[in-house]
């Protein structure tokens, strides 16, 4: 799928600082780059300010207002609701390179973010009850179906939350796949 800057989606969006830059956009803010680097700290400010640019190119970012700012225009952009983004569809399309690509890219922004968390003067990790886990389930594919429907329930329950009083972000990312282990058929 191509987006308005003729860049495809999955390239557009499986860029680290770029998906950092969707994921701080998030909740319907409106954030100048400014406010961006700011939370992107660890990301050069020309770097961020470039694909600020790629993401208001194509579409996924929008201009929702300008001010003047010590001679310059300081623009604030916000998500674009019909953003693209890399839907089931798509995903059934990429490439197992794409797919390969798309894992490091989500491991890399968890890292990055999860680095940034950890350099703020007030990162506590447990008042935050920040977790990190990793299990194996045994599952039939019934099993499986269900659980991912559980999942996704208790997910968009709260995917809808924008920012309110007392309410801070988190990046909630999980990861399923099949680890290649050996099934019980046959066995006894």
């Amino acid at each position: 799928m191509w987006n308005r800057s003729g860049m495809d989606t999955v390239t557009l969006l499986l860029h680290p600082v770029r998906l950092r830059i969707v994921h701080a956009m998030s909740g319907g803010r409106a954030r100048t780059v400014g406010d961006l680097c700011e939370d992107l700290a660890d990301v050069p400010r020309t770097t961020v300010y470039r694909h600020v640019g790629l993401l208001a190119e194509a579409g996924v970012l929008e201009v929702v207002g300008e001010q003047r700012v010590h001679g310059a225009v300081e623009r604030t952009y916000r998500l674009q609701r019909a953003r693209p983004l890399i839907d089931r569809e798509m995903a059934a399309s990429m490439s197992l390179e794409d797919h390969r690509k798309a894992f490091t890219t989500a491991l890399g922004v968890l890292l990055s973010e999860f680095n940034a968390y950890l350099d703020r003067e007030e990162a506590d990790p447990f008042a935050d009850s920040v977790g990190y886990t990793q299990s194996t389930y045994w599952l039939t594919p019934d099993e499986l179906a269900g659980l991912i429907k559980q999942v996704q329930a208790a997910m968009l329950a709260y995917r809808g939350n924008g920012p309110a009083e007392g309410r801070r972000p988190y990046l909630l990312s999980p990861i399923l796949f099949p680890t290649g282990g050996p099934t019980t058929e046959g066995h006894a």
